[in-house]
C-alpha cells in the first residue's frame, strides 16, 4: 500500500479501515477481512468501545506488530493531563498492546462548555507529548479540530502531527485543509463517504462511471488527491476489498474541482464548537 509521511518521519498507510459503530465479533470479523485484503492500518477510539474486539483481530491475524499502524483517541470524559495518562494505558490494555502508532485528542474543548477551553486542551496535549516523548506513541494528534482550536497547540511544544476531520465531496473545510497544509499536519478524512449519503448524488455517480469505479472509490480516491488520509469503514469483505481499488486510478484535474466545488449536501451536521 501506499503511505502518507508524518512530519517527524513516521511513515502511515494511505487509507485505513474506520470501525465506527462496529462492536462485538462484527466488529472483530470486519478487522480480519481488512487485513486479509491487505490493510495495516486500523482506526479506533475508546468512545468506540470495540478495542477489545480489535485487539482479539490483531493478535489472531497473525500479521507482525510492527507491520500494523493502530490509532485510538482520548474521549471527552477524560480530558486533562493525568486522566488522559490514564485513559491510554485503559486503551492499550484493552487492545493487548505494548504502545500505539498514533493517539489522537477525538473532540476538542470549545467555548461553548468550557470558559478555559484553551488551557483544558492545552493539558491534554501535554498528556500526548509525555506519551510521545517517552515513546509509548511513535506520533500524536487531534480530531474534529477546526483552526482557532489547533492555534494554540501548533504554538506548543510540539505541532500536531495529524488532524482527524468530517471530510467528503461538499465538506471540503477548506480554511482547516489550508492550516493543515501550511503546518505540515495531516489531514485524515473521517466520514469519507458522508455517511453513506454520496453513493446516490447524480454527479458523483457521473464522474465515477467515467473511471468505471463506484462512487465510494470516487470519493476515498479525491479524498487521497487532496492530500488527505481516508477511513472508510465496512462491514462488508466484497466492499472492504473494492475500498482498496481506490488506489489503482487516478481523477483527472477537472473532475477534481468540478467535486471540490460541490456544496454540502450529505453529512454528519456535527459542529466541534458545540459538540455536546
Amino acid at each position: 500500500m501506499e503511505h502518507f509521511t508524518l512530519k517527524n518521519g513516521v511513515k502511515i498507510p494511505a487509507i485505513a479501515l474506520g470501525t465506527w459503530q462496529m462492536r462485538g465479533d462484527v466488529c472483530k470479523e470486519a478487522v480480519l477481512n481488512a487485513i486479509r485484503a491487505g490493510y495495516r492500518h486500523i482506526d479506533t477510539a475508546s468512545a468506540y468501545q470495540n478495542e477489545v474486539e480489535i485487539g482479539q483481530a490483531l493478535r489472531e491475524s497473525g500479521i507482525p506488530r510492527e507491520e500494523l499502524f493502530i490509532t485510538s483517541k482520548v474521549w471527552n470524559d477524560a480530558r486533562g493531563y493525568n486522566s488522559t495518562l490514564s485513559a491510554f494505558e485503559a486503551s492499550l490494555e484493552r487492545l493487548g498492546l505494548d504502545y500505539l502508532d498514533l493517539y489522537l485528542i477525538h473532540w476538542p474543548a470549545s467555548a461553548s462548555r468550557y470558559e478555559d477551553w484553551e488551557s483544558v486542551n492545552l493539558s491534554t496535549w501535554s498528556a500526548l507529548c509525555e506519551l510521545y516523548r517517552t515513546g509509548r506513541v511513535r506520533a500524536i494528534g487531534v480530531s474534529n479540530f477546526m483552526p482557532h482550536h489547533l492555534r494554540a497547540l501548533i504554538e506548543s511544544e510540539r505541532s500536531p502531527m495529524v488532524n482527524q476531520i468530517e471530510f467528503h465531496p461538499g465538506l471540503l473545510q477548506l480554511k482547516t485543509l489550508e492550516v493543515c497544509r501550511e503546518n505540515d499536519i495531516l489531514v485524515e478524512a473521517w466520514s469519507p463517504l458522508g455517511e453513506g449519503k454520496m453513493l446516490q448524488n447524480p454527479t458523483l455517480l457521473e464522474i465515477a462511471s467515467k473511471y468505471e469505479m463506484s462512487v465510494a472509490q470516487l470519493c476515498i480516491r479525491w479524498c487521497l488527491q487532496n492530500g488527505a488520509l481516508p477511513l472508510p469503514k465496512s462491514k462488508n469483505p466484497n466492499r472492504i476489498l473494492e475500498n482498496l481499488r481506490a488506489l489503482d486510478f487516478e481523477i483527472s484535474s477537472e473532475d477534481m474541482a468540478q467535486i471540490n466545488i460541490m456544496e454540502y449536501f450529505g453529512g454528519s451536521g456535527v459542529d466541534p464548537d458545540n459538540f455536546d
